[in-house]
């Protein structure tokens, strides 16, 4: 399937034929749910709003809501060894299990999808406690993905039915973190996903980047950059390319068992202050080398912040007509080289950083080649 393809695809079934408010939550499925809600919240600053178990009345799971400013991060885990929960941490390890959108007129909604070819896991039902209703219905992606939708209008609670109220922190700096801005997944086939994406959630190309673009001596890899209408949601698509060694894509495939979401990327308003506080906090960043912001000024032009400071903290920079950007990436959160973190910061750019993509490449292979797999 050509860009082209996509594009028609992406004509055809967009114009608010599946209107998404925004990611209500991302869930990861963990094997010990008690000790990821300390290191989540101890690195990002995540406060502890709710939780759910058997305390609370659930026999198979627990799981607790992180939050900080609109991100909802639900960690996972399962009691019991043969749950599917469970099953999915000994194939997987930690990975991201659901990306669930927020929705109205939820049934309408869950129609279109499944009539365009999407895959039916649950269809639309109410969930209620005293605080109201909420409905929602399951559709299923690649690998083990699952996008909940959630239809909220009647709820007055703090997150959902049988989530109880916690309010607890871990002694942490604050990192400013503000929203979801992307969720990168890395795929087998990107013409296959992107595809799905454009007829069953009505999303549109933003951008592409083939084998050629990005690449190393080694190995490259080949992406397409899928969003809704609202621009709300957004998914860079990864398809590792054909090259003399194991590519990044590659790397993450096969130590993933599968595919997956690669990197959760998260919105700051003030990316130095975040970067700094993260790093207080413990977060490992990847390393930039200097040559990079040696070209910086000629590559970006003028910019608010210190190149130097945006040098020793490893921050990179990219331009396109409509403003920059200023992003970091994570070192991966667990021994497994799978799921990582993106802290961002938008001037105006609506993009992903595309001048950015090769240093990205660069640095993930020198991760690599210390652990050997490159």
């Amino acid at each position: 399937m050509s860009n082209a393809k996509i594009e028609m695809k992406t004509e055809q079934f967009v114009s608010d034929v599946f209107p998404i408010e925004d990611i209500d939550y991302v869930e990861i499925l963990v094997g010990n749910a008690r000790q990821a809600v300390f290191y989540y919240s101890k690195l990002f600053g995540f406060r502890i709003a709710a939780y759910k178990g058997l305390e609370t009345g659930h026999r198979d799971v627990c799981s607790y809501l992180l939050r900080q400013g609109e991100i909802n991060l639900i960690l996972t885990s399962a009691y019991e060894p043969e749950h599917p929960v469970a099953r999915f941490v000994h194939t997987h390890g930690d990975g991201v299990k659901d990306i669930a959108f927020r929705v109205k007129e939820i049934e309408k909604l869950y129609q279109t999808a499944i009539k365009n070819g999407g895959i039916p896991l649950e269809s639309p039902h109410t969930i209620e406690d005293e605080y109201g209703k909420v409905k929602v219905a399951r559709i299923g992606a690649y690998g083990e993905m699952v996008h909940t939708l959630v239809e909220r209008t009647e709820y007055a609670g703090l997150f959902l039915p049988d989530f109880k109220e916690v309010n607890q922190s871990v002694s942490s700096y604050d990192t400013c973190l503000t929203r979801f801005d992307h969720l990168a997944i890395n795929v087998e086939s990107i013409d296959e996903w992107a595809g799905y994406y454009a007829k069953v959630f009505g999303f549109h190309l933003l951008n592409s980047f083939d084998k050629d673009e990005i690449s190393s001596d080694t190995s490259s890899l080949m992406t397409k950059a899928m969003q809704n209408d609202s621009e709300r949601v957004k998914f860079p698509i990864v398809e590792p390319a054909p090259g003399k060694k194991k590519s990044q894509v590659r790397e993450f495939l096969d130590y993933n068992r599968g595919e997956g979401v690669g990197h959760i990327a998260l919105e700051t308003d003030d990316i130095i202050k975040s970067v700094e506080n993260l790093e207080k906090n413990g977060l490992k960043f990847l390393y930039t080398p200097d040559a990079y912001y040696h070209l910086l000024p000629e590559r970006v032009g003028e910019i608010d912040e210190s190149v130097d400071r945006l040098n020793r903290l490893n921050i990179l920079v990219d331009r396109d007509e409509e403003g920059y950007l200023l992003q970091i990436f994570a070192q991966p959160m667990e021994d497994r080289p799978t799921l990582f973190f993106e802290v961002i910061q938008r001037k105006g750019s609506r993009g992903f950083g595309n001048g950015n993509i090769r240093a990205l490449f660069e640095a993930i292979e020198r991760e690599q080649l210390k652990r050997g797999n490159l």
